[in-house]
């Protein structure tokens, strides 16, 4: 049950992007940036090298980077190394013992790594709310949008932009700074998204 081998394939552009429902955009002032799962054991996957890899890393940093002047919090999340069965729970039945034990495989991707100020949250489940504190921290800061990066469209991006729904936190998952193990799954995760839970944009549109 490793993870799959992802195929290069094109980043969406603007132009081929599902409509969305609703008309939200993003305000600095209420907003969060989320860097999802960035780890080295899931962006071993892919061809570094290559779409949809290359434009992944590129805009997620440049989304940190226009973040900071805007005064946007920047948080990160990531994935335990070496979980026990106990702590994988249905995860291991899906998906096998998940990242390996061992500080490089659990790290984030030294592409898009944490600046200083930024919050890491230890996550443990597909959506980023689920046994973290990202809830709170928002609501603490009087922020109710969440800007979502990182990976896999399908898996953990769509279930924490649909949480973010149930909590009345309007989500944006940004189609060219988030990927998935195939085209096809990208899509349909911003299809999704789109349709039921989140207002779909690209970076030149965020800020």
């Amino acid at each position: 049950m490793a993870l799959p081998a992802v195929s290069p394939y094109p980043m969406p552009r603007a132009r081929e992007l599902p409509a969305n429902r609703v008309s939200w955009t993003v305000d600095p002032d209420r907003a969060v940036l989320l860097v999802h799962d960035l780890q080295n054991h899931f962006l071993s996957a892919f061809d570094t090298d290559a779409e949809p890899a290359t434009i992944l890393t590129d805009n997620v940093n440049r989304l940190r980077r226009e973040a900071g002047p805007l005064g946007v919090p920047v948080v990160y999340t990531a994935q335990p190394g070496g979980q026990t069965p106990e702590e994988r729970g249905l995860q291991q039945d899906f998906w096998g013992p998940g990242v390996p034990p061992g500080a490089h495989a659990s790290a984030i991707a030294e592409a898009v790594a944490p600046a200083d100020g930024d919050t890491v949250l230890t996550k443990w489940k597909y959506s980023a709310f689920v046994r973290t504190d990202l809830l709170e921290r928002m609501r603490e800061q009087g922020r109710d949008q969440l800007v979502i990066t990182g990976v896999y469209a399908h898996i953990g991006v769509l279930m924490t932009a649909c949480d973010a729904w149930m909590q009345d936190i309007r989500a944006f998952v940004v189609a060219d700074a988030v990927a998935d193990f195939s085209e096809r799954e990208h899509r349909m995760a911003l299809e999704w998204a789109a349709g039921r839970c989140a207002a779909v944009t690209t970076t030149d549109r965020v800020f």
